[in-house]
Order: structure tokens, then sequence, then C-alpha cells
């Protein structure tokens, strides 16, 4: 399956839905015909006079329907269990308060409602260095109700991002050295200058590698501090995995001990740097193209 097909399979798309921040990127663009509405923080002017100062492609940018200034998702709307679908690609891991965001969107969908969530994989991206986040956070930050990042998540951010190859994500086929996005100097500029009451600074709070995700969720549901419950979830492809939840979600079926065991895995895979049978046939076959031109 695509990446599209991927995060739209569980929706019902003959019912409305909402993109959450999808900037230069819908998933279900208004110009296809899905019966979609946009929330993202500026409005459609200024996010192309924003990818343009970076030199994206911002022809795909849509009209955005609701600014979001930090309301609840709800006060932003005006209405409550309407949607039927929600999309969120590559937003969650920015939000100081998850829970809360999760909580958000369920506000804003019927019972029979679905989100679908995309997530870097930490493994495979610029957080590759940063440990994975564990639930205590989580739950300290929502009960703390989090709107900014805190000094320590952002000294932790700059401190330790990377790039791999000059890239700030890959897949499992990419070697080459790491490197440090930020210099030591700029990086303690950086922490020195942030205060958590500034105004919000963009940064991954959250690093996951997928069942990490996957127990999160499992835990925050069995605690009730979230309604949902997994309906689907796709493995890494690239640098993302693929999750989509609802109330009428069955769960994972692995235990939380199987499940742990899991995480340990994929981290010792995230941080074992060794040539794989990918690698392998991907140099041969930049090998040929040398010599075929």
């Amino acid at each position: 399956m695509n990446r599209k097909s991927k995060i739209l399979k569980h929706l019902d798309l003959r019912g409305k839905g909402i993109e959450i921040g999808p900037s230069h990127q819908p998933v279900t663009p208004k110009k296809e015909g899905y019966n979609v509405q946009i929330i993202d923080h500026l409005g459609q002017q200024e996010l192309i006079n924003k990818y343009r100062a970076h030199g994206t492609n911002t022809s795909n940018i849509e009209e955005v329907d609701f600014v979001w200034k930090g309301e609840s998702y709800e006060k932003l709307v005006g209405k409550k269990k309407c949607y039927d679908w929600i999309i969120a690609s590559h937003v969650a891991e920015h939000t100081p308060d998850l829970i809360g965001f999760l909580n958000d969107c369920d506000s804003l969908l019927k019972d029979t409602g679905v989100l679908s969530l995309v997530l870097p994989d930490k493994r495979y991206c610029f957080d590759h260095f940063r440990p994975i986040t564990s639930i205590s956070k989580l739950i300290d930050n929502h009960h703390q109700k989090a709107t900014r990042h805190s000094q320590g998540v952002v000294a932790e951010y700059f401190l330790n991002v990377v790039k791999r190859s000059d890239r700030i994500a890959w897949d499992d086929c990419t070697g080459g050295a790491f490197q440090f996005s930020h210099s030591l100097q700029s990086s303690l500029d950086a922490i020195r200058e942030y205060n958590d009451d500034d105004e919000y600074l963009d940064v991954h709070s959250w690093c996951f590698v997928p069942h990490s995700f996957r127990l999160i969720i499992h835990d925050l549901h069995l605690l009730g501090l979230i309604p949902f419950k997994e309906i689907g979830f796709y493995q890494t492809d690239g640098f993302e995995f693929f999750i989509t939840l609802g109330r009428s979600g069955r769960g994972v079926s692995q235990t939380r001990l199987e499940m742990l065991k899991v995480i340990d895995s994929e981290m010792r895979d995230g941080c074992v740097e060794r040539p794989t049978l990918k690698m392998f046939l991907l140099k041969i076959k930049r090998i040929i193209q040398r010599l075929a031109g």
C-alpha cells in the first residue's frame, strides 16, 4: 500500500473530515473533491508566504477554515461530535500536551469517527539520539495543561538533534555519518534565551518508535485518560509509521510484556549501525547506474 492508502484505510470518505496542520502537503485536498475542512496555525496566504521563503512548492496550500491560536478545537470550530474522520500527519509529536490533543480531536469526532495519525520514527530522523518518550511526562504535561515546550525539552532538542548524510530524515537503507544539526555554542545560546513563557517554539516534544507509541495509547486508554483504542497500524515505511484510533477500536493484540519486548528490539535495531541487505543492494544498484552512465 502507498502512503495515502495507509492514512485513508479506515476513513469513511463519504463523511465529513478535518485535516489538522496539513500546511503545503494536504492528504485530502479540497480540489480533489474531499469533504474536508482545515485547521492550521496560519491562514492560507500566511502559509504561502512562510513556505515560499523556504523555497517550498506552495501550490498545494489550500484555504484554511479555522486558524488555531491555542483554544480548544471545540471552541475553534464552534461545534462538537460532528466529524467522521480527522487526519493529523506529523502533528502529535509537536504538541506540548499530547493527551489534551487526543481528547480535543475526540471532541470533534462522532462516536463512530476515527483519527488517522502519521508519526516520525525517531530511529530515522533528527530525533535519533533523543530518548523515547515515557508515559510519565505525558501525564505530567497534561495535568499541568502545558501549552509551551519546557526548557528541558528545548535543551534536549538543541543539544541532540542530528542529520545523517546531510538529511534530517532517512530510511533503513541510509548509511553515512551523523552530524549535529546545531553547533554547541548555538545550542547553548538558544537554550539560554528560551523561556517557557515565550512565544511558542516549534520543536518535537515527543519521540517514539512504533511500538512505544502503540503501548502509550494502550496505557492511556487503560488509565481512562483518552477514549481511543487502536483500530489499525502500519509499520515504519521510510521514516514514518501510521496508526488509526477510535472509540470503536479493539486495541493491540499483544500483551504489555510482549509490547515492551518489541520496543526493546526496535531500540536495539535503531542503535546498531550495521550493513543490511537493503543497503548492500542499494550500493550495487548505484554502482551499476554509475557504470551505465
